[in-house]
């Protein structure tokens, strides 16, 4: 924690089609076109389509400041924490018919993306290419008793708020303003942590929301991942990794959203340091023969960074998130390297890292790491 408090940094504001666009294509985040709360089904229309291989830069939007419970107006919402300067889409989103009620969910969800050639029974490879902070500033929101404390907080605020926290809506939301800064050569975060303290945290911006369409009409909410992928919120998405999803309607049907300048394992409060990015993504096809030779039989999302694989978990229930997570990766290890499952066990309970990716999103999320430092006699 830090002795001085820092006033927002200034930053450049990348406003739609403003900027740096890195991929091949454009997909802005629309008010007509994005979906608030919901992700697309087989029935869905794409509101672009790409080529295998492709790469597609995307504006995602945060939905903090664009809430019914924080007055669904950005430009007033922002005001109070000296923020001028407010995205344009995020203006047109929150003055738009587009309807987010009690029963939709909050992240503002853009696509789907058609990939051309995708079938069912592939994997779809989304490459993180680039992730470009759009506003210098975030919000940590705690609301309307969720969380990993559902109950216990949000506390009633014993004091007048900072001019750091929110003060506009006090009933069932408390939101945290962060800002973001630079500290010894490396991006970081600032809150307010009172008594004229602010405490300082490194960035690792992600988007907490990638998915494909599941095989069904009915409608799919944007909360709860499953093995579509959708809201996992694993933290290692960062660029340089890549996510495997598998395919389960024709052209893949991909979205994107919920994006974070930093988050920790478990997003105990209920968000994460949730802003807005620039996500310059690729798009690619592997075929079912692929398949095993990069996932070996793991089901569900799974992640790769440079230095490991990430199989994931999800239940609502977190012990059997935990049970699907090692599941995975034993099936991950003796799908793709032939180890006798009993082996790859063992070398889970004396290497692999299970850490939970969150427990607030209805459906919990367990991810492994996997050291791939360890099989480099087997690649």
């Amino acid at each position: 924690m830090t002795a001085t408090t820092t006033a927002p940094a200034t930053s450049v504001v990348l406003q739609p089609g403003e900027g740096p666009v890195l991929g091949e294509h454009y997909l802005p985040s629309r008010a007509h076109e994005v979906r608030w709360g919901w992700l697309p089904d087989r029935t869905s229309a794409p509101v672009l389509a790409v080529p295998d291989g492709a790469t597609v830069t995307i504006d995602t939007l945060s939905h903090e400041g664009l809430l019914a419970d924080q007055g669904r107006d950005p430009r007033r919402y922002l005001a109070q924490f000296g923020v001028a300067d407010v995205l344009a889409d995020a203006v047109d989103l929150a003055a738009s018919p587009l309807v987010n009620g009690g029963d939709d969910g909050p992240h503002v969800v853009t696509g789907p993306i058609e990939v051309t050639g995708a079938r069912a029974g592939d994997v779809l490879r989304v490459d993180v290419l680039d992730l470009a902070r759009r506003v210098p500033y975030g919000f940590v929101s705690n609301r309307h008793g969720y969380g990993a404390l559902a109950g216990e907080y949000p506390e009633d605020l014993d004091s007048t708020p900072t001019r750091h926290v929110d003060a506009m809506v006090c009933d069932g939301t408390v939101s945290h303003f962060a800002w973001v800064g630079e500290h010894e050569g490396r991006d970081v975060g600032y809150m307010d942590a009172g008594g004229g303290r602010t405490v300082r945290f490194g960035l690792a911006p992600f988007l907490g929301l990638m998915g494909v369409a599941p095989d069904t009409d009915e409608p799919v909410p944007s909360v709860p991942p499953g093995p579509h992928g959708g809201n996992i919120d694993v933290k290692h998405t960062t660029v340089g990794s890549t996510l495997y999803l598998p395919v389960a309607v024709d052209g893949a049907l991909f979205c994107a959203g919920d994006p974070h300048f930093a988050q920790g394992n478990g997003e105990v409060a209920l968000t994460a340091l949730e802003a807005p990015l620039r996500a310059t993504l690729r798009l690619t096809v592997l075929r079912p023969a692929d398949r095993t030779a990069v996932l070996g039989a793991a089901a569900g999302p799974v992640v790769e960074t440079p230095t490991h694989w990430v199989p994931t978990g999800l239940h609502p229930d977190l012990d059997e998130a935990m049970r699907a997570a090692v599941r995975n990766a034993v099936a991950f290890l003796h799908g793709r390297f032939g180890v006798p499952r009993a082996v790859a066990l063992a070398y889970l309970s004396a290497a692999g890292d299970f850490e939970v990716s969150q427990v607030v999103d209805a459906v919990k999320g367990v991810h492994c790491m996997i050291a791939k430092a360890d099989w480099t006699a087997w690649t």
